[in-house]
């Protein structure tokens, strides 16, 4: 219960945050661009202290260290692979152009005539 308490007053900070941003209208823009960064800090920081925020913390530490374990491929290996993806998009482009362009004869010229 106490979570979902603190979960509708983060949400009420963030909505406080974005109204302020159409309440400070005259107001110079990174004012109001502050006001929202404001109730989206405060959100999070009371979304931070409920069940759920300490799960996803523990899920974003976990996360980040899953990905320091990951073997990146090196500068020559990724583009080695984009230029086969790159050739392999060219070709089927062709082929499918020549598919297009032979079905286009055989209906149009051969079987119904049209020139």
């Amino acid at each position: 219960m106490a979570d979902k308490l603190k979960f509708t007053i983060a949400l009420l900070l963030l909505a406080a945050g974005v109204a302020g941003f159409y309440l400070l209208a005259d107001q110079p823009l990174i004012l109001r661009v502050l006001a929202v960064l404001a109730g989206v800090a405060a959100c999070a920081g009371v979304a931070w202290f409920t069940e759920p925020g300490q799960r996803f913390a523990v899920f974003s530490q976990e996360a980040v260290t899953e990905a320091r374990k990951v073997a990146w491929p090196h500068r020559k290996e990724t583009v080695q692979m984009t230029m086969a993806v790159f050739g392999f998009v060219v070709l089927m482009a062709i082929v499918l152009y020549i598919a297009d362009k032979t079905l286009e004869w055989v209906l149009y010229d051969l079987i119904l005539g049209w020139k």
